[in-house]
């Protein structure tokens, strides 16, 4: 098994309202990833992931372009020791 790592994401941008979640969720749960995504109250989009650093890594790439509609304009990325979390879920 290859280490797990934690990736807390902060996306900026035109991220909320364009399916940027619901796409971010899905991605993750077919990368196998673990965590959760949410729209802030500034019109950023957070989210956790957690798994091996390579599928880690993928979503934070992911995150780069986002859903179809989606412009991303800025990603932040903090790395941080893993909680364990399970599943990948929309936050509200």
């Amino acid at each position: 098994m290859s280490e797990r790592t934690r990736a807390h994401v902060f996306i900026s941008g035109r991220v909320q309202g364009v399916f940027f979640r619901a796409t971010t969720r899905d991605t993750a749960r077919e990368q196998g990833v673990d965590g959760w995504v949410k729209n802030l109250d500034d019109g950023r989009v957070e989210a956790v992931f957690e798994g091996p650093k390579d599928t880690v890594e993928a979503m934070v790439e992911f995150c780069h372009e986002g859903s179809p509609q989606a412009r991303v304009e800025d990603v932040v990325v903090e790395y941080e020791e893993p909680t364990g979390l399970d599943g990948f879920e929309i936050r509200y």
